[in-house]
This record gives structure tokens, sequence and C-alpha cells, in this order.
């Protein structure tokens, strides 16, 4: 993980110091900085139902919100923007049909950055604009079983998991005012391109529930077993994300 955070964090700095080496740009720049809320609907093998989650092919979240707070430093057309989200997602529902009852819960922390192009239309404060990012997201959340076949019930926290991911954005900013605008924004986010892994967070103690307590985006290494080794092919986490945000010209 610790060479994830380094590639993102030296993409980073090399993005910001570009465009600060220029003492000509460094005259042009200017800087928004603001916050807002979003709708996140999971794709992929993120979403299903908790019957796919009991079953090993796919998380079983299902749509939830977004916090966040980005900032945008503006060179004519083109900004870099930089955004921290914390997004909730939830499901509930049976293990399989008629038994059993999971309850999940996934919380997402993520460092985003990007570029992005903006198309000034003279005389509108309409600014169309398009972008990527990359991103760094941190996964983390609980699996409560009741009454379900095969492993225990109670409520068990799912380890932490970090993964680089990439997303690509569009949307426009909207000027309200000379200090204020509002960003309404569309991403799909690809939200472990690197970095997946299949842990066990203790070999001695019962395999299935282990499964579960780990995020397990790899595929398990072991002979497939339907009782304990059942997750048989890795996983893509994808999103897409509707946000709307409030932005201040710095």
């Amino acid at each position: 993980m610790k060479r994830i955070s380094f590639t993102f964090y030296s993409i980073l700095i090399v993005s910001v110091a570009g465009i600060l080496l220029s003492t000509k740009a460094v005259s042009q720049i200017s800087f928004q900085a603001g916050g807002g809320i979003g709708y996140v609907i999971p794709s992929g093998d993120f979403g299903g139902t908790t019957m796919d989650f009991y079953a090993g092919s796919k998380y079983g979240i299902s749509a939830g919100f977004n916090l966040h707070a980005k900032g945008r430093m503006n060179f004519q057309a083109l900004g870099i923007v930089g955004k921290i989200g914390y997004t909730s997602m939830s499901n509930d529902g049976e293990s399989e049909p008629g038994r059993g009852k999971v309850e999940l819960s996934q919380k997402l922390f993520s460092i985003e950055v990007g570029p992005e192009y903006h198309v000034n239309l003279p005389g509108s404060p309409l600014a169309p604009y398009v972008g990527a990012n990359l991103a760094l997201n941190s996964f983390s959340g609980e699996v409560t079983f009741n009454g379900v076949a095969n492993v225990p019930s109670g409520t068990f926290s799912v380890e932490s998991a970090t993964r680089l991911g990439l997303g690509f954005t569009g949307g426009a900013m909207f000027k309200i005012s000379n200090v204020t605008s509002l960003d309404i924004g569309f991403s799909y986010q690809i939200l472990n391109l690197i970095g997946r892994s299949w842990d066990d967070t203790d070999p001695s103690k019962d395999q299935r529930l282990d499964s579960y307590k780990s995020f397990n985006d790899e595929k398990d290494p072991i002979a497939l077993d339907a009782n304990e080794h059942f997750i048989g092919s890795s996983r893509s986490i994808h999103s897409f994300q509707i946000t709307a945000s409030i932005l201040f010209n710095l």
C-alpha cells in the first residue's frame, strides 16, 4: 500500500509543479475552493444484492451519499482539481431465498486529483468541462449475519483496504456571482484499478467468515470449496457519482 500512496502523491506533486514552474502561468492562475454533496451509485461488482455478497460474486452495496471538499486551480481553460470525499453506503436482505439476514455497511474515503478542461462560452454564465483524475480510495465497513448458513451470527468489522483508482468527469460551472459558482458534476470511477489483493485475517479460524472480514477483491488462490473458498474471480469496483458543489473564488 505504501507504493500506491507514493505513486499517487508523486503524480500530485508533478501535476502542480508543472504549472508553478512557469512565471507567466503563475500570474494568470486563479483559485476556487468549497464543498458539496453527492449521490453515489455502485457499479460493476460493487453493486448487486446481499445474496450476491453471500455467494462471493459481488459486494451487494446499494446507492449512498457523499460529502466532499473541492479545490480548483485554474489556468485559462485548463484547471487542476483536487477533491476529498467521504461516502457512506449500505444494504440489507437475505443470504439465500427465504433464509438468513445480511446487513452491509460500506465507507469510502477518497482523495482525487487531476486535470479539467473548461469551455468558456462568451456572454454566458455556463462553462462546461471534462476531466480525469487519479484517486486514492480507502474502504472500510461492517457486516452483520443473523441466521445465515455456514457463518456465525453477529456483527463483524471488515479490514480496511486502500486501492488506486481512475475517474472520468464531466459537468458544468454556473456563475452565481463574482465570487461564487455552482459546480454540477458527473463522474465514472474505477475504484480498484491497482492494488487488488486476497487476505486471510486468521488462517487458523473459520475460513468462510474470514473471506467476508477482508476486502478481498482478488480471487481466492486456494482451490474453490462451496463452503469456505468460494470467491472464484477478481472483483471490479466501479461507481457513478452525481455531485453539486458551491465554490468560492479565492
